[in-house]
């Protein structure tokens, strides 16, 4: 029989790990090797459903936006599809992830939103699935790892800035444009970065 001491040692002991227990499962698993996934360690699928390696853009920076065909914010296709050719040929690209998350504003098929963005603002980046950003047991590994980040999209259009190594450099939230001075300067700085 334990004595009062030992059994409230004990008893604390429990209530510690029982606290940290979340924080250790929200911390990065390494992979074998020991190493910390990055965003270009994942794989995906396109939007027309063909298994997308993210490696292809280790090296470059990326801007990946949770996209939406309905929302208030879809107009800012043409901002991005504007960085995309503008830098390109730089090292960067703009990656879409459609999501219908928030407001049921992405409820079409793969086909659909394809044909929208190319039809309507003429998008010639990567888009990829259909994802869902938000947390629980449906949420995307991509957006499990962004996550880790600490910042999750409130809303379509967030948008987060991938370095060459494919560690988040920075997070934007929806109502801050293409065009927006910050995120262009984020962009620009991690372009320079060798």
């Amino acid at each position: 029989m334990m004595t009062r001491p030992i059994a409230a040692v004990c008893l604390s002991v429990a209530a510690l790990l029982l606290l940290l227990a979340p924080l250790a499962a929200q911390q990065p698993r390494p992979q074998a090797g020991g190493t910390v996934p990055t965003f270009y360690d994942l794989k995906t699928r396109t939007l027309k459903g063909q298994p997308a390696d993210l490696s292809q853009y280790r090296g470059t920076v990326s801007l990946v936006v949770n996209v939406a065909s309905y929302c208030g914010y879809t107009p800012q296709y043409t901002g991005l599809e504007k960085l995309q050719r503008e830098l390109k040929g730089k090292g960067f690209n703009v990656l879409g992830f459609p999501s219908n998350d928030f407001g049921g504003q992405e409820p079409g098929s793969s086909e659909e939103i394809a044909d929208f963005c190319k039809l309507t603002y003429d998008v010639t980046f990567p888009m990829f699935e259909k994802v869902v950003t938000r947390r629980g047991p449906g949420q995307s590994p991509v957006y499990a790892l962004l996550g880790r980040s600490g910042k999750l999209p409130a809303w379509n259009f967030s948008k987060y800035v991938i370095g060459r190594d494919g560690r988040v450099l920075a997070f934007f939230p929806s109502d801050v444009t293409p065009e927006d001075p910050a995120l262009r300067g984020t962009i620009g700085k991690a372009l320079d970065a060798r």
